[in-house]
């Protein structure tokens, strides 16, 4: 997956309890002005499904090297980290995220995430709070908010037979047509933003062996929650970004989870033509809209 990220970003290890997980950060020019890791630290985290890696957020971070110590992982069980076999729980990557801010950051991190891990790092930030400063959010959803389930497509007994669950993926997830069609009509809101750059970084983080474990335990539903059930417990303050043509996950969802928390929840940042990934998407806008907000005392 280094192939890639932008000029000037290499990758690191660092091991987890579940493996090892690659992060990228700055490693060589133009950022070789200054010792990245004298910098504070920003923590990118991307979304769950076929093909997800941090990639997802390689068009936003570099606008930020000159100033943060940049850390954008590819999670367990995701793009190059280390793809156990297993049945992936909840406790998996609030512990793997965990492991990672502790080994990496020597002060509270400021953390970007996007969807389930963004509301998976909810649920840490009210677990572990003195992990973090402040949180910038787009689209966080735990799948079953409100007890409205929002993300299982086909039913569990087609997902969990065996043999068909393998044909599953591959056909949703390991082929060029299947990547390009779920950004196209689920993950953008305009089909001729995507680009053969981002569907071939899609298609080569789900063909990584063993990949389909992770992917499969989101599809099943195993890491979906109520995250509505969590938020009037969060005290980090928060930011909340959301594209206004996000599918799956609404943006009346949205506004009715920052409504449960409103005191910590700063602002809600609501982004037009765009759906559930405008950092990638439209991530000039989107970059225009967190600098407001990290460099500014909101």
């Amino acid at each position: 997956m280094l192939q890639f990220q932008p000029p000037g970003f290499g990758h690191k290890v660092i091991h987890t309890s579940l493996g090892a997980m690659v992060y990228y950060t700055q490693t060589t020019a133009p950022w070789l002005n200054a010792d990245a890791e004298d910098l504070p630290p920003l923590l990118f985290l991307h979304n769950f499904g076929g093909g997800a890696s941090a990639y997802e957020w390689s068009k936003v971070y570099p606008a930020f090297a000159a100033t943060y110590h940049i850390l954008a992982p590819d999670l367990i069980g995701w793009g190059e980290s280390a793809h156990p076999v297993r049945d992936y729980q909840i406790r998996d990557y609030l512990s793997a995220i965990a492991q990672l801010i502790t080994q990496t950051c020597q002060q509270p991190v400021e953390v970007v995430a996007s969807s389930l891990t963004a509301a998976l790092t909810i649920r840490l930030a009210i677990s572990q709070p003195d992990l973090f400063q402040k949180l910038y959010l787009v689209c966080p959803s735990g799948f079953d908010d409100f007890g409205q389930g929002a993300g299982r497509r086909l039913p569990l007994s087609l997902i969990n037979t065996p043999l068909l669950d393998n044909l599953i993926y591959a056909l949703g997830a390991e082929n060029e047509f299947a990547v390009r069609n779920f950004l196209q009509n689920f993950l953008f809101a305009k089909p001729e933003r995507v680009s053969q750059e981002m569907v071939a970084a899609y298609l080569t983080s789900a063909q990584q062996p063993n990949a389909k474990f992770s992917a499969l335990a989101f599809l099943r539903g195993d890491l979906y929650f109520d995250l509505s059930l969590y938020m009037q417990q969060l005290k980090i303050p928060t930011v909340l970004f959301w594209g206004e043509k996000a599918q799956f996950t609404s943006i009346k969802l949205g506004r009715r989870l920052a409504n449960l928390n409103p005191s910590v929840i700063q602002n809600f940042q609501a982004i037009a033509d765009a759906g559930v990934l405008p950092h990638l998407e439209i991530p000039e806008v989107f970059i225009g809209l967190l600098q407001r907000y990290l460099y500014s005392s909101c």
